[in-house]
């Protein structure tokens, strides 16, 4: 007679999600596993949409409440790093005052892998209502080339 262990499924269920990550390249580290429970770890800050067209990279990324003067933004590596710091509340809040606290302050840094290289020298980014929009135009040897075929 084996012994229950009420965990067993959701190990079974992590060592599942484990493998598929690694299916797609990507090993999970006992960091990341905490990302699925709720009040263990935020997920990464700011959260991005990253696409791209015939010309260019694009990265939306979602941060409310920052100056633009405290954004950095580099590229390095065919990785784009958005790093800054989110203001707490003013000074004139009190402690005692404050009923509800959910808006997270303090620096932060996000670094995402670009899966084509790019021109780092004309990147391009603009903060508007909270929202960074970065261009980031690809190098020429990664945009795509017509190939003109010829008859004999």
């Amino acid at each position: 007679m084996s012994t229950w262990y009420p965990w067993n499924p959701l190990e079974s269920l992590r060592r599942e999600i484990d493998r598929t990550f690694e299916d797609f390249g990507t090993r999970t580290s006992p960091r990341l596993r905490s990302v699925f429970l709720p009040g263990r770890e935020a997920r990464g800050y700011p959260l991005v949409n990253l696409y791209e067209d015939r010309e260019a990279l694009r990265v939306e990324a979602l941060a409310p409440g920052l100056e633009p003067a405290d954004i950095q933004l580099t590229v390095l590596n065919n990785v784009l790093t958005i790093g800054g710091e989110k203001r707490r509340l003013s000074a004139d809040v009190k402690p005692e005052a404050l009923h509800r606290s959910e808006r997270a302050s303090g620096r932060f840094v996000r670094s995402i892998a670009l899966p084509v290289e790019v021109d780092a020298d004309h990147v391009q980014a603009d903060y508007t209502h909270g929202l960074l929009s970065i261009t980031l135009p690809k190098a020429e040897r990664a945009k795509p080339k017509q190939i003109v075929v010829k008859t004999a």
